[in-house]
């Protein structure tokens, strides 16, 4: 699902709910179900939803909506989707250790 929102630091509920065609009472549904959606939340109580939010979202709104999983196993696959991404975050850095090392020893 492609959503239609202009580049900004900080969206707020309803232009969420807007792009996604659902309630913000959904979305603060998820807020309780899911931890990783934790948007800022003024004094005031407004809250603002920064891009990674949206994504988090989007991935959620697709693996409930689109796919018809349960919350459950929508909460398995955002676990095994950032474990995914710390691996692969680990093994960038490994790879630029291993390069830097490679370098390092055809200057010796």
């Amino acid at each position: 699902m492609h959503i239609n929102l202009p580049e900004k630091r900080y969206y707020s509920i309803g232009e969420v709910a807007n792009a996604f065609s659902v309630k913000p009472s959904l979305l603060r549904f998820w807020e309780k179900e899911f931890q990783e959606i934790q948007p800022k939340k003024k004094q005031s109580g407004t809250r603002k939803y920064t891009p990674e939010n949206v994504l988090t979202i989007q991935f959620i709104y697709h693996l409930v909506k689109e796919k018809g999983m349960t919350l459950q196993g929508a909460k398995k696959q955002l676990q095994l989707k950032s474990t995914d991404s710390r691996k692969e975050l680990i093994l960038s850095k490994l790879e630029q250790l291993k390069a830097s090392l490679e370098e390092l020893k055809k200057n010796l």
